[in-house]
């Protein structure tokens, strides 16, 4: 479905973005992604999308050609492009800067197999990449509907390395439970289904913003997948788009001089598509709660989705405004205070001397 083209038409179309604020993402070569990726995945890769098909091993070797990690006409073109911005990312925040982009969000990818419709990780690269340029302390803040199975098992027991996740109970990949520290380094917070804007709110303020500001990281990355936005059709969470730019808002505000944002999951085209725009929108100053110019409602009411009964009758504001109305509840559940409180207690990995050279 039409997800980055949708944000990129919304955000011209809303006049925030000027042609001096858009790089095109390079294709990343094989050697730049074999920083984490095995070469002959890689080859795999590159092999299945020249000949669109696959040899008998490929899906029980890596993952490739499943109902969740299809064989498509480019099924490495475009992965490797997504991730050669974030690539790109590391190398341009050297110096300090924010940079978005919403094609980035792989979160699932393994070294050597497809995974959960990611066949590249494009925020494991984009943080060894800020590594490479000299970036030590990264924040990792995931907040996708869906664990960062992937991320974890690029930077466990990293000390420098802060992984925060958000998750939807039960879903799949199923990891990410409270007690998995993954080596002492992440915070992992499943959550109920049907969790509120209030609740993710206690959250923010009681467990993600205290974090990192008590690991005072060098950079921030944020994964803000939108499905857990509601009418997203795979998980089962009832936020507003507005829990997600609150938690961008308040980074923000912490002054990390490193900010990088990626989008991540969402099958929902106006969900998404408004949500991640929004965010651009709050990267720029911009507010992105007001009624939309007819240029920007073109868009929207160009897109289709059949994918729930929203999707076949969408509600009007989905075409007049990006924002979403709050969904607000009358507290914070019991559940939801708990693990809050578990999880805010647990102390940090310390931090280590300065490394040789940095």
């Amino acid at each position: 479905m039409p997800r980055v083209s949708t944000v990129m038409d919304l955000s011209r179309a809303m006049g925030w973005l000027p042609s001096s604020q858009f790089v095109i993402s390079p294709r990343a070569k094989p050697k730049a992604l074999e920083a984490w990726h095995d070469p002959t995945y890689i080859a795999a890769l590159q092999r299945v999308e020249a000949a669109q098909a696959t040899l008998p091993d490929d899906l029980s070797r890596y993952g490739i050609g499943s109902v969740t990690n299809p064989v498509f006409p480019e099924i490495f073109r475009r992965p490797a492009t997504a991730a050669g911005g974030s690539i790109l990312a590391g190398e341009l925040l050297a110096d300090g800067g924010v940079i978005y982009n919403p094609a980035g969000g792989t979160h699932h990818g393994m070294p050597a197999r497809a995974n959960g419709f990611c066949y590249l990780n494009d925020p494991v690269l984009a943080m060894l990449s800020l590594r490479h340029h000299g970036v030590r302390r990264i924040a990792y803040v995931d907040i996708d509907a869906h664990h960062c199975d992937g991320v974890a098992a690029g930077f466990a027991g990293d000390p420098d390395c802060l992984m925060i996740s958000v998750h939807e109970e039960g879903l799949w990949p199923r990891t990410g439970l409270i007690d998995d520290d993954a080596g002492g380094n992440a915070v992992n917070l499943p959550v109920p289904r049907g969790l509120k804007d209030s609740e993710m709110a206690h959250i923010r303020e009681a467990l993600i913003l205290p974090k990192v500001a008590e690991f005072a990281p060098d950079a921030i990355v944020l994964l803000c997948g939108a499905d857990a936005v509601e009418d997203d059709p795979l998980a089962h969470l009832s936020l507003s788009n507005n829990a997600h730019w609150d938690i961008l808002r308040g980074l923000m505000a912490l002054g990390v001089p490193r900010l990088l944002v990626l989008g991540g999951g969402g099958y929902n085209p106006w969900t998404v598509g408004r949500m991640w725009a929004g965010i651009w929108g709050i990267l720029n100053g911009y507010d992105p709660g007001g009624p939309l110019p007819r240029a920007a409602e073109d868009v929207l009411r160009a897109l289709t989705f059949h994918g729930n009964s929203r999707g076949r009758n969408p509600p009007e504001h989905w075409f007049t405004t990006l924002r979403d109305a709050p969904q607000e509840d009358a507290g914070i559940s019991q559940a939801i205070h708990h693990r809050v409180s578990m999880l805010a207690r647990r102390r940090l990995p310390p931090r280590l001397p300065p490394r040789r050279g940095h």
